[in-house]
């Protein structure tokens, strides 16, 4: 059994009144759902409210939720709302600036980064901790569409077919996304990598 049908057993349970199948939904995406808000809000307590608050929302909503899209698809678009509408009510935008972030494991999902990380030298590891610095940072200063669409992703490894449920527009879009934001890493990336322009990532 897949994952997208496990949820929805869990969900059918949840609709027919059992609250702890709600619990091992939380427990199953709590750090995921974490992970991809704090893209948009930096303070990590703030994070936390922001995924309780999502989570609150979701098993409110759940009773009229069909099964249409994945789970987690729905829930993460409801967590990028809530952070979108935590954001507004604090008066802020999503930060441009950075400190910390993407950590070593996210720097994985990036082609030069793993290759990097097997020669294992401290020039190569700060090489390698350089270029997670550089591509958290620029993507913090993509707009807002870019670096969902990229963190969706790269980061949460989620198909073209899932991001456009979540961001609500078509496939074309989502790849058209994906691809600038990808072009706005690498040309970022290329002094450090000597990569030429020809060359993504």
């Amino acid at each position: 059994m897949g994952d997208r049908e496990i949820d929805q057993q869990l969900v059918e349970r949840v609709q027919r009144g059992d609250k702890q199948a709600f619990d091992l939904l939380v427990i199953k995406y709590q750090r995921r759902l974490a992970r991809l808000l704090s893209q948009f809000i930096r303070d990590a307590a703030e994070v936390e409210d922001v995924t309780q608050e999502t989570f609150i929302k979701a098993y409110r909503a759940l009773p009229s939720f069909r099964g249409e899209s994945a789970f987690y698809t729905w829930l993460y678009r409801i967590g990028i709302n809530t952070a979108k509408n935590f954001l507004v009510t604090q008066g802020r935008r999503a930060p441009t600036t950075t400190s910390g972030g993407f950590d070593d494991e996210d720097t994985e999902n990036f082609e030069e980064g793993s290759q990097l990380r097997e020669m294992n030298t401290p020039e190569s590891e700060l090489m390698s901790k350089q270029i997670a610095q550089t591509v958290n940072q620029t993507l913090q200063e993509l707009p807002e569409e870019l670096r969902t669409a990229i963190t969706l992703r790269e980061i949460e490894g989620l198909s073209y077919e899932e991001i456009a449920g979540i961001m609500n527009c078509p496939i074309g879009t989502v790849r058209s996304r994906i691809f600038r934001a990808r072009e706005v890493i690498a040309e970022k990336l290329r002094p450090m990598l000597g990569t030429g322009k020809d060359k993504r990532w």
